[in-house]
């Protein structure tokens, strides 16, 4: 995906816990991590989260999101990114509002929003999600931060047009940048651009 003109590399990380089914641990972040310059951007879909922050930074993480909903103390957790010298994200779930952002806006650079129910690819994108984009995109554009606003699930050249429509800075795609194998990867990210 480097050399086909990927932004950033998205690695979710999933426990078998807080989403049903079992990925990968800080051990491949870091043998990844030398293969390529860009930012890993690593989605953590864990619960606990706490414990292991430290271990995936450590491994090459340069931005770390944690779920809002995967512990009590979510500003603590955001914290805890940044102490590792990373940036530090938050992820809502669909059935999360918008507002679940709100106490922790000066805390993040990154927020992602969830258009399938997190642990699977290939799920169809789940439409109520770009009003919630839109919602975060005002929020985000009055607070006068950084903040990047990203959109991972069910993600094609057509509702990612929607989904930028709407606010999102970062389109994650799975299924739509992979099809057609490794030839076909360039294209598959200009489509995702709008540019083909």
């Amino acid at each position: 995906m480097t050399d086909a003109g990927a932004d950033l590399i998205h690695v979710d990380v999933m426990d078998g816990h807080f989403v049903p089914n079992i990925t990968i641990g800080p051990g491949v972040v870091r043998a990844l991590k030398p293969h390529s310059p860009l930012p890993f951007d690593v989605h953590l879909m864990i619960a606990p989260v706490d414990p292991f922050i430290p271990d995936f930074a450590s491994a090459g993480a340069d931005i770390v999101t944690v779920h809002a909903e995967a512990g009590p103390h979510l500003h603590r957790s955001l914290a805890l990114i940044r102490e590792q010298g990373c940036k530090a994200g938050v992820s809502l779930n669909p059935s999360t509002p918008a507002a679940a952002v709100a106490p922790v806006l000066d805390a993040v650079d990154l927020v992602l929003v969830m258009s399938v129910n997190p642990g699977f690819g290939g799920q169809s994108f789940i439409e109520s999600q770009l009003d919630k984009l839109g919602a975060l995109r005002r929020m985000i554009d009055g607070s006068g931060r950084d903040i990047a606003l990203e959109i991972d699930g069910g993600i094609n050249p057509e509702t990612g047009r929607r989904a930028a429509k709407a606010g999102a800075d970062i389109l994650v795609a799975g299924t739509a940048a992979f099809a057609g194998g490794e030839r076909a990867y360039a294209e598959n990210i200009l489509r995702l651009r709008g540019d083909a």
